[in-house]
């Protein structure tokens, strides 16, 4: 199983969000094959006049995948990967990487003895496989009423599958980003719209809100397999009363289990807490699910990542990672 978080398009997406370059470290040997799919970035400073760099999965979810392995050769795939990998980094100057795993694949468990794992939060979905009516079941009794409340007003939605433009949506995303004073993170140039329409079209899922034929809301979704992922949404905050954020989840499931879709994934809040807002708003449309989402911070070189932070004057043990690209003089 993979999923769009893997494909290279996706990772050539934010190459330039992160000023990088997305590559991919194929491995193949006798037990099996991973792939692993992240963006280089060269770290803006040099040591004794050499070039170093550092690693970082695409925003949303990643790390390696094993995409085939031999009965019981899981270990030895894994220890065969590390340590060719640990030789690419110390070829090309790798100094460390930041990786995001998957969720919902919980590759961070086949390589858990690769890599140093920190639950970094919990995320949520609606469980379409596991419910005859998922709406019944996953979604809060006050959610569900809303949404009868918002239908009966007469909100109508629509759905477009492979849409032509992206237009709308940009429009009424980056009113709510402006509504919300959104960090400058949360906006995506015209750029990143055109090249995720062209390279990954066939992916995207809309789903729009209406009310007297007006736009009030919409989403923007991956659709993989039989996964779903919300990626992006906006909404007219004047028609809020009439619940559009609640209507497109209602929509987006109507429609992924009639695709034969098994999960909404819906990922997690903003920090680690189970009481974090946004989590406990999402949870609201997947009461029964929830997934434990792994980072890693992986050290590949320690003798140049010790001499980058002392040139620096950071500490190496230091909370943000990696901790050079946070010194004062940075960039």
């Amino acid at each position: 199983m993979s999923d769009i978080y893997f494909e290279t398009a996706y990772g050539q997406l934010y190459e330039k969000i992160e000023n990088g370059k997305c590559e991919v470290f194929h491995y193949i040997g006798e037990e099996g094959e991973v792939r692993h799919l992240y963006i280089k970035k060269e770290i803006p400073f040099r040591l004794e006049g050499e070039v170093y760099y550092d690693l970082v999965t695409p925003y949303g979810y990643g790390g390696p995948l094993i995409i085939r392995v031999k009965e019981a050769g899981k270990a030895r795939l894994v220890e065969a990967f590390q340590r060719a990998f640990q030789e690419h980094c110390l070829d090309q100057n790798i100094i460390c990487e930041f990786v995001r795993f998957h969720p919902i694949l919980m590759n961070a468990e086949d390589f858990c003895n690769c890599y140093e794992l920190t639950l970094q939060r919990y995320t949520t979905g609606t469980n379409l496989r596991d419910f005859e009516n998922p709406i019944q079941a996953e979604f809060s009794k006050s959610k569900q009423k809303s949404i009868q409340k918002a239908l009966a007003a007469g909100v109508e939605y629509r759905i477009t599958q492979n849409p032509s433009s992206l237009t709308g949506f940009k429009a009424i995303y980056e009113r709510t980003m402006d509504r919300k004073e959104a960090d400058a993170v949360y906006y995506f140039d015209e750029a990143y719209f055109d090249q995720l329409l062209r390279d990954l079209g066939e992916h995207i899922l809309l789903v729009e809100v209406l009310y007297d034929g007006q736009v009030i809301g919409m989403s923007l979704n991956f659709v993989y397999g039989k996964l779903i992922h919300t990626h992006l949404s906006g909404m007219d905050f004047d028609y809020r009363h009439l619940s559009p954020a609640f209507v497109m989840r209602y929509a987006l499931a109507l429609w992924a289990k009639e695709q034969g879709t098994e999960l909404i994934h819906e990922g997690g809040g903003k920090g680690q807490g189970l009481d974090d807002p946004l989590y406990l708003l999402k949870k609201q449309f997947g009461r029964n699910t929830d997934f434990r989402y792994y980072v890693s911070r992986k050290i590949w070189n320690p003798e140049i990542y010790r001499r980058l932070c002392r040139m620096l004057h950071v500490e190496e043990t230091a909370e943000s990672f990696p901790a050079y690209r946070f010194a004062p003089t940075t960039s």
